[in-house]
């Protein structure tokens, strides 16, 4: 800044201090966010400008916006109308981009009024940012509204679509979307793989990927992020460690997103060792990078590795997170240190001062419920806020009646099943009681269970899994035989019967 300000007397020394080009510049510097105390600067700058032009109003508009000062934006704004200015196709974008960030629908459909009655609505780019607006709202009637108005759609209008589709998870139309797109580049490619996989249609986006590849686009890193956690779910290893090969063979340097992408993927796929090379290679880590190798190390029973791993994240100044202790209650429930997870979550409130969420709560329940500790589990449940929802509640007590299952306490079981009956009608409570009747040979509460089952119509869900041979994923669903090989592991299974009885 005192750089700035020098060259800023030289410019005015040499007659450019009613230069709107040099003070553009100038302003521009002002809104880099790591320029501290110069935002104030730049709109000291503009306030002494006898006529600012629309580009002046438009840096320091972006300046605002930049540096999240939302506000100080719309009354930029608003002074560039009093003074008998336009906007221009510059200047909406940004003030669009504000309402959003803002969250005020209501000042989004004024702009948008405003660029109708100024016939901006026919640019695309003004088009494509009120598109992003309105799918950043969750109404994407509006933004196919908006979408259709426009005489001629860019690569851009089609990928905000396509992703405001998959955002609000109708995934089906933005399939439709990607289909109709004349040309798709690999933006285009990129949403519609992402949206599957935000979307939980893992297979789905495999597929795309797959597809893709018959084109001739390179895949970037936000594909290779989404594809990575697509196989993160699935456990398809194989698939995952072809595109470790192919990051590296087309030379793409792993950021620190795409190194965590890989990182996850080994950690569900149990890799851990490659998993943890990968975490020590890496020259820089956020608090992601370390969450995901501590949650790594506890979903696999590891869990002094992963306690000692927050100890050196400790260390690293790194700040921990919400999720940071939930790996750490995980690690602690599975590796059955339940006095350590109670000093966790007392250091996580009072050191970190980091309000509990429900996800904390449930993994402190499990903790206690697994070592039997049953009365201290109930009280933190009583202890969950009234601000959460009925069905976080009813995670806590599912929670604590599988541990109430596996201890075969019959009495806690039966208070957690009441409860979790008020809270919804969910088949896997009757499903846990009858086995608990039936592990304890209580044969009258079994009868009374399935009795009731059947006078409220529950059925159980069907168990599901998966299962990886030669790169393809098999999904297999109790009762039904849609695998298309089902006939022949039928004949493999009676023949392995044959031999052993």
């Amino acid at each position: 800044m005192k750089q700035l300000k020098q060259v800023h007397g030289q410019a005015i020394t040499c007659g450019l201090g009613d230069n709107h080009y040099a003070l553009s510049r100038l302003i521009a510097f002002c809104s880099q966010p790591h320029h501290h105390d110069s935002l104030p600067h730049g709109l000291n700058i503009l306030q002494h400008v006898q006529e600012p032009s629309n580009c002046l109003y438009n840096t320091m508009i972006k300046a605002c916006l930049l540096r999240n000062e939302l506000n100080m934006s719309f009354q930029l704004y608003k002074r560039l109308l009093e003074n008998g200015m336009y906007p221009d196709n510059y200047t909406l974008p940004y003030i669009l981009k504000a309402c959003a960030y803002m969250e005020s629908f209501r000042l989004g459909e004024l702009v948008h009024a405003h660029c109708l009655q100024l016939g901006f609505i026919f640019d695309s780019f003004v088009g494509n940012t009120l598109m992003m607006m309105y799918s950043l709202f969750g109404n994407m009637e509006s933004a196919r509204y908006v979408f259709d108005e426009m005489p001629t759609h860019c690569v851009v209008s089609w990928t905000v679509l396509i992703s405001g589709y998959a955002k609000i998870g109708n995934i089906e139309l933005a399939r439709i979307a990607f289909d109709e797109a004349p040309i798709k580049d690999r933006g285009i490619w990129g949403s519609i793989i992402s949206g599957y996989v935000q979307n939980n249609c893992f297979k789905e986006g495999l597929q795309m990927f797959r597809l893709m590849q018959s084109t001739s686009i390179i895949p970037d890193e936000a594909i290779f992020v989404s594809i990575l956690g697509a196989c993160a779910h699935l456990g398809t290893l194989e698939i995952g460690i072809w595109i470790h090969k192919r990051i590296d063979a087309i030379k793409l340097r792993p950021s620190v997103k795409l190194a965590t992408a890989l990182m996850d993927m080994y950690c569900k796929c149990g890799k851990l060792d490659v998993a943890h090379k990968l975490f020590d290679e890496m020259p820089e880590r956020d608090t992601i990078c370390w969450n995901v190798m501590i949650s790594g190390l506890a979903i696999h029973g590891e869990g002094l590795r992963a306690l000692k791993l927050f100890s050196q994240m400790e260390m690293t100044k790194i700040q921990p997170d919400d999720v940071t202790f939930i790996a750490i209650f995980t690690a602690c429930s599975y590796s059955g240190m339940e006095h350590e997870g109670l000093k966790f979550f007392n250091k996580m409130c009072k050191e970190y001062n980091i309000n509990p969420k429900t996800e904390h709560y449930i993994c402190i329940i499990d903790l206690l419920a697994r070592a039997g500790l049953f009365n201290e589990a109930k009280d933190i449940i009583n202890k969950i806020p009234d601000s959460c929802s009925p069905k976080e509640v009813a995670v806590a007590w599912r929670a604590f009646l599988s541990a109430c299952e596996s201890h075969k306490e019959i009495e806690f079981a039966k208070m957690a099943a009441e409860r979790l009956m008020e809270l919804e009608n969910d088949s896997g409570v009757y499903v846990i009681m009858s086995n608990l009747y039936s592990s304890t040979n209580d044969v009258d509460s079994l009868q009374k269970t399935r009795k009731m089952m059947r006078a409220r119509g529950v059925d159980k869900v069907p168990g599901c899994s998966s299962i990886e041979v030669g790169g393809v994923v098999n999904e297999f669903v109790a009762g039904e035989k849609t695998n298309y090989k089902i006939e022949e592991i039928h004949e493999v299974l009676e023949n392995m019967n044959r031999q052993m009885y």
